[in-house]
């Protein structure tokens, strides 16, 4: 059974998109991708990411088992009329007990991070 990352890699090369293309728009380097075709598990980010490039739909090509370790379905967080003002998320929300979802939970909020942080690179640097 293919791992998440053949899968992508499967779909990237039956969309006829180059891995060039891909790469600059995701603006990442062409050995992060192939790393990225050798991972068990991606992160849910990544994936939409490139679903968007290439106009594919992932949801329907993981397992159950694959989307409970990747889950896909986006977290949603609740923003207050007080966050909309001051830009930040109300802090006395509900703490979630589960460890396993706090872990996901920061695990998105660093894949923003670190997306959020690439483009700004790329504002700043331009590409090569």
């Amino acid at each position: 059974m293919p791992h998440q990352g053949e899968i992508l890699q499967e779909a990237i090369k039956n969309s006829g998109i180059s891995i060039t293309r891909i790469v600059e728009e995701l603006g990442i380097t062409r050995p992060t991708i192939y790393r990225k075709f050798k991972d068990d598990n991606l992160d849910y980010a990544f994936v939409k990411r490139v679903g968007e490039i290439i106009g594919h739909d992932f949801s329907n090509d993981f397992t159950s088992l694959q989307q409970g370790v990747l889950p896909f379905v986006a977290t949603t967080v609740t923003v207050t009329p007080a966050a909309v003002v001051t830009g930040r998320v109300n802090a006395l929300q509900q703490p979630d007990n589960d460890p396993v979802k706090q872990l996901m939970a920061l695990q998105t909020k660093y894949i923003a991070l670190l997306e959020a942080y690439n483009e700004l690179l790329m504002k700043v640097y331009g590409p090569k």
